[in-house]
């Protein structure tokens, strides 16, 4: 499977980390736009000038660990495509032209599932995805969700609960799945 990753799923840290974790141990493609990273780490930029700085050399590390995953922009493609907001239409010929299979976002209302249909794409929120790479492939779902759990408690010099720190990440429904094995 491919999904376009979308810059709202990109901009927190843990949920970030597990969806490139997952993608890492090959259970989907992961695809963006240089465009769609260069929104990301302006959104980091209102934390700060070093949170955007540390955004680009994260955006840079990215583009190295999956060369595949960066597709190329297509204003051929966007001419020709509507949605509600039109700066979203770059997200939707990504995922075109990638010839994904889903835009992973939690932008339900600028991505509605009938013209995402008509592209034969879905929408899929991080959650619901993660939960299914889940229900597939949990042992390797929960390595990386530990891993990246140990390196969140590790940055912070502290015990952070596995529950908290999903649903901070928005991933209710995976932390419910992850915390029934346990």
């Amino acid at each position: 499977m491919k999904a376009v990753l979308d810059a709202c799923v990109l901009y927190p840290t843990v949920l970030r980390e597990i969806l490139l974790g997952v993608a890492g141990k090959g259970l989907y493609e992961a695809l963006w736009s240089d465009r769609i990273l260069r929104e990301w780490t302006r959104a980091v930029a209102k934390i700060g000038p070093d949170a955007q700085a540390q955004a680009e050399i994260e955006a840079n590390l990215l583009r190295a660990a999956f060369p595949r995953g960066c597709v190329r922009e297509q204003p051929n493609i966007e001419a020709r495509l509507l949605l509600p907001d039109p700066n979203d239409v770059h997200v939707l010929a990504i995922a075109i032209a990638g010839h994904a299979d889903c835009i992973v976002t939690f932008n339900a209302k600028d991505f509605p599932r009938h013209l995402l249909a008509e592209e034969g794409l879905e929408r899929r929120d991080p959650d619901g995805l993660l939960w299914q790479m889940w229900s597939f492939h949990p042992r390797e779902v929960a390595e990386v969700v530990a891993h990246v759990h140990a390196t969140a408690e590790a940055m912070k010099g502290e015990a952070i609960p596995l529950k908290s720190l999903l649903k901070r990440a928005q991933l209710p429904k995976l932390a419910k799945a992850i915390l029934a094995e346990t």
